[in-house]
């Protein structure tokens, strides 16, 4: 293969988009945001044809312009969609890359008064955007998301909570089973916290903005707890609840139940009528993955079968958390051929 980029057979489109959702959020982060479109060959050979469109969504710390990186001897992630939808065995589909990064790492692309309204933005400003301006089938039954990691937990929870404008999901390794994914963390955080920063996340955070991030090792339980209760645990003034005592690492139940309540696997039962009337839905994850995200993954089929959703794709595969964006387009194949 060659070791730089080439020419793309279909067409990237690059947009700002000015969000209404995010302004004034209360990180300041950048309200406006870049917005990338991906059209197939078929979209400029068939102009008079709509095609189905599928939203791929980023992990934490994901920002738009890592899509454009590249490993060793591997293709990066837009090579590989082009060359998924330069195939003439593949339904065309058009392809939106979203960015919703914060100055926390990412927002689980819940609405939170803690990072700001990015399931807002996706659903209600990027959706619309993308509808008006490319030849899209308009409707939940050709529209599906899909991500990895964080972004696979967006894949499962958006389509549950906006039936109306999502028919098909994917997710690679998405955080589920909240108990094995961020449990762990915890007590690493509580010891870090005690060690170096005299119990204080305002410590931690002028730390680590003042040098190349994750040059600690413990670094990582520190922002992926913090990122994930300003997520799930907000309040409505902004103010953050971690769901466990800073001095002991034990857990505060009333705050942890609001973790909880934001598992996927815990949603299914709430949200089995949106999950039942979905068109695709597809699961996979390393078997080796090293959050335990393999896990999480069979309990989520777990519970869509409980509900009596059989109609699934699902793949523990040979691999851990990273180096896995060869999967994309399978999923991304396995999307189209069912909103198509």
């Amino acid at each position: 293969m060659q070791p730089w980029s080439r020419d793309l057979v279909g067409h990237l489109d690059e947009h700002v988009l000015v969000s209404e959702a995010l302004h004034g959020n209360r990180l300041g982060d950048p309200h406006e945001r870049p917005l990338w479109v991906y059209t197939p060959p078929a979209y400029d050979a068939e102009p008079d044809r709509r095609f189905p469109s599928i939203y791929l969504i980023q992990g934490h710390t994901g920002q738009l312009d890592m899509w454009r990186n590249r490993s060793a001897f591997r293709p990066n992630v837009l090579e590989l969609v082009d060359a998924l939808f330069a195939d003439d065995g593949c339904p065309a589909a058009v392809v939106v890359f979203v960015d919703a990064w914060t100055s926390y790492g990412g927002s689980q692309f819940l609405d939170s008064p803690g990072v700001g309204s990015y399931h807002t933005y996706l659903c209600d400003e990027i959706v619309p955007f993308v509808d008006v301006r490319y030849r899209t089938h308009a409707t939940a039954a050709h529209r599906g998301i899909a991500g990895k990691s964080s972004g696979g937990y967006g894949a499962m929870v958006t389509p549950m909570l906006r039936p109306d404008l999502f028919g098909g999901l994917a997710t690679h390794a998405g955080d589920a089973l909240f108990e094995l994914c961020y449990l762990p963390d915890f007590r690493d955080a509580a010891r870090a916290l005690r060690d170096a920063y005299d119990g204080s996340f305002d410590r931690f955070w002028a730390d680590f903005r003042s040098r190349p991030a994750f040059t600690k090792g413990t670094d990582f339980p520190l922002l992926n707890t913090w990122a994930m209760a300003a997520c799930y645990s907000a309040n409505e003034d902004g103010s953050i609840d971690l769901p466990f005592d800073t001095e002991t690492g034990q857990l505060i139940d009333e705050v942890w139940q609001r973790w909880l309540a934001w598992d996927p696997v815990r949603m299914v039962d709430r949200h089995a009528d949106a999950l039942r009337g979905l068109r695709a839905i597809y699961i996979d994850s390393g078997s080796r993955d090293q959050f335990f995200l393999d896990l999480g993954a069979a309990g989520f089929r777990g519970a869509l079968e409980r509900i009596g959703v059989t109609d699934v794709f699902f793949e523990l595969f040979d691999g851990t958390h990273g180096a896995i964006e060869y999967r994309y387009p399978i999923a991304l194949r396995y999307l189209a051929e069912r909103l198509t």
